[in-house]
């Protein structure tokens, strides 16, 4: 959809922001730094995942709004700085997209989906020079992904220089290996290896979902909305008795756990 006022729209949040940065504005916001935001921007990131897998228009175009300000809010304190402003990044970002692109802005020719990413590959490396920068190949996975995340990216990479098991049922037995290793962890006390080697046992569950093509952390948080949902029952029925978690038995609990399975999942 066309929106003859788009730039004028856009124009105005600019606009506000730099008012609640100014001497007159809003005191927090003027205390605000780059560190700030860049953790407020980690949590609106989030929120719009949220609000995608939720499937509700509105709170898409709420929690898109949040993200954008907070991206205008750190291109703004670099302008205060002296390093760029936000038409800087836009000018970079869109230049970017059309460098990237030579199938559609250029004469490239392409067949498949699998072109373009190679095209996008070797324009990264070989154009932009992306990866000289970094002195290890795993460098380009950024530490502050989530830990689940990481891990599989990172090893996806290793993967592509061939360190990897030949197939499945290796990465199992690794688990079965490193979990042996975290019982005897256990059974010894010895709480330092036991962080590490539960760390191990994470590790190789990450590379068994990417064995089988699955997002490690898209799994893990489907289990979690999983185990909300059942928890909620528990709640309901309990509340339905007068109780509160607080008050119930394990027993009873582990009852309700097992027919919110039964219930939920028919």
């Amino acid at each position: 959809m066309n929106d003859p006022h788009l730039e004028r729209r856009f124009t105005n949040l600019v606009e506000i922001l730099r008012r609640l940065r100014s001497p007159g504005g809003c005191l927090w916001d003027r205390q605000q730094k780059k560190e700030d935001i860049g953790r407020y921007l980690l949590d609106e990131s989030y929120e719009v995942l949220d609000a995608v897998a939720g499937g509700s228009p509105e709170e898409l175009k709420e929690e898109l709004g949040d993200l954008l300000f907070q991206i205008l809010f750190l291109a703004q304190l670099a302008e205060e700085a002296g390093e760029f402003g936000i038409g800087e990044v836009l000018d970079d970002i869109g230049a970017k997209m059309i460098r990237r692109h030579p199938h559609v802005f250029g004469n490239r020719e392409v067949n498949s989906v699998a072109d373009i990413r190679a095209n996008w590959e070797e324009i990264k490396r070989n154009t932009e020079k992306k990866y000289e920068k970094h002195a290890s190949l795993l460098d380009k996975v950024p530490r502050s992904l989530p830990a689940l995340m990481r891990a599989q990216k990172v090893s996806a990479l290793a993967s592509k220089c061939g360190f990897d098991w030949p197939n499945a049922e290796e990465v199992l037995a690794k688990i079965e290996e490193e979990f042996s290793e975290l019982k005897a962890a256990i059974i010894a006390g010895d709480h330092r290896n036991i962080e590490e080697e539960t760390g191990d046992v994470l590790f190789s569950l990450v590379n068994l979902c990417r064995f089988f093509s699955m997002d490690a952390e898209k799994s893990l948080s489907k289990t979690i909305l999983k185990f909300r949902t059942r928890f909620g029952y528990i709640e309901e029925q309990l509340k339905k008795q007068g109780k509160s978690p607080e008050e119930a038995t394990l027993e009873e609990m582990d009852h309700l756990w097992n027919k919110a399975k039964f219930e939920l999942e028919e």
